[in-house]
């Protein structure tokens, strides 16, 4: 099948330029990619590819690993960071060329090359770690190596496949099951959505203070993608990066991955979700480390880093009033969109008035007449009302409800008022007293939102 035209008018307009040399040994047939970017991951990587090289060989028949070892310049990066890149690139040349990898290592590495080498993973990798092949100075990390994984993804797919191939996002420390090659291509096999995002759980960390961490992080995330599934947002989906997967065409439609150093996964996914709704893949779960980082200024990492600092209390959620605002401008939007500018805000003030003061703050008066001046009927105004109010609107207009309205509320109290307001339950919570429950209780709580709100 020939690359579709909106893919080819992609790589000439907005793709990587230069594109970076793949080193690959064959790229026949491959109908989804796997994209993971590694910065000084040596002791994380091959753990990583051990668990996807467990996932069945037809699917690793079918699936190209690409690995795009990243690094600034060395007045920038750290040199312990080259250093591991290289050794890391060293592991991968060997891999791909058929060698037994001669890089002295624990014994866990040994077993997870040995497990790569004799599986039928296709590896491909990227060096944009060594001299002159650096990620340039004005560009952001993990933004800028996605992009150019992704980019050299498009380029070997050449259309094959659904939505003309499959595109995957992981990360160097991420483990999968061995199901998740074929759950990411049965869903786009089966499916129209642009884009997806697999179940997740963090890893369980051993260490009781970054157990706590971990579930306070990602009860917050949790909660606040059932706020708005409970709002009626189509903007309920998890933003994290190594769920993420789209298809060649709708990669190439949004004009491809930004080049953010963070946050990079939640821009991308709200272009997306602009072209059709951003799919679930409920049939499988990925694993995203635990790990405290200081990499990005926010995520996991700086999260799980500013728990352990204990400079703010972390245990506090948006208060479930901001959803209930949010339900109701949305609903009313829905029901009746072709209005006036006037008397959708003059609405707006009967719900809140700080839902009007936003509207306001964001031109809602100036940019609503032209966008319903462009919509032939009213299902496109519902579109593009959604196209105008997106997930980054959304995020801000919450920010602003907890400025403004209804500041941050105590986290496991909160969490019981949004399932009261959601008229859900869930065992854990219904007993324990105020306050901050032990590690254990905590785990038990979020296992429990993991297996009734799979999608949140």
């Amino acid at each position: 099948m020939n690359r579709l035209p909106n893919i080819d008018k992609y790589r000439k307009k907005y793709a990587v330029s230069p594109l970076r040399p793949l080193l690959v040994a064959s790229v026949a047939g491959v109908e989804q990619a796997v994209v993971i970017p590694a910065l000084a991951e040596s002791a994380s990587l091959f753990r990583t590819l051990a668990c996807i090289a467990a996932n069945p060989s037809g699917e690793l028949g079918r699936t190209l690993l690409v690995c795009v070892v990243n690094n600034h310049r060395p007045t920038i990066a750290a040199e312990e960071e080259i250093r591991d890149n290289q050794v890391t690139l060293t592991i991968l040349k060997e891999l791909i060329d058929g060698r037994k990898p001669s890089v002295a290592g624990p014994a866990v590495l040994k077993g997870d090359l040995e497990r790569i080498a004799g599986s039928s993973l296709r590896l491909g990798c990227i060096d944009a770690s060594s001299t002159d092949a650096e990620i340039p100075d004005r560009d952001g990390g993990v933004g800028t190596a996605r992009k150019i994984g992704m980019d050299a993804a498009l380029a070997v797919l050449s259309g094959r496949g659904p939505g003309g191939g499959v595109i995957c996002c992981l990360d160097a420390d991420t483990l999968v099951m061995e199901n998740y090659l074929a759950a990411v291509y049965a869903h786009f096999s089966k499916t129209d959505d642009p884009a997806a995002v697999a179940g997740y759980a963090h890893q369980k960390p051993a260490d009781p203070g970054l157990l706590a961490a971990s579930c306070c992080y990602e009860i917050f995330l949790r909660a606040y993608v059932m706020g708005l599934a409970f709002a009626g947002s189509p903007y309920a989906f998890h933003a994290i990066g190594s769920t993420m997967s789209c298809t060649a065409e709708a990669y190439a439609a949004v004009r491809g991955m930004n080049r953010r150093t963070a946050a990079e996964d939640f821009h991308f996914l709200d272009k997306l979700a602009k072209l059709r709704k951003v799919g679930h893949i409920g049939t499988t779960t990925v694993f995203p480390s635990s790990r405290p980082s200081d990499r990005v200024p926010f995520g996991t990492g700086q999260r799980m880093r500013r728990f352990a600092n204990g400079g703010t209390d972390e245990y506090r959620l948006h208060d479930s009033r901001i959803f209930a605002v949010l339900r109701e401008w949305l609903a009313g939007m829905e029901a009746d969109p072709d209005r006036g500018t006037e008397a959708i805000l003059t609405a707006a003030r009967k719900i809140h008035p700080d839902l009007k003061a936003y509207l306001d703050l964001s031109r809602f008066a100036i940019d609503w007449p032209v966008i319903r001046r462009n919509c032939p009927d009213a299902e496109h105004l519902r579109r593009q009302f959604h196209v105008w109010f997106d997930g980054l609107k959304t995020l801000r207009l919450v920010h602003h409800l907890s400025r403004s309205a209804f500041p941050p509320v105590p986290m496991f109290a909160g969490l019981k008022g949004l399932l009261d307001r959601m008229g859900e339950a869930i065992p854990s919570i219904a007993g324990i007293p105020a306050g901050i429950p032990e590690s254990d209780v905590q785990f038990r709580i979020l296992e429990e939102l993991r297996f009734r709100f799979p999608e949140s």
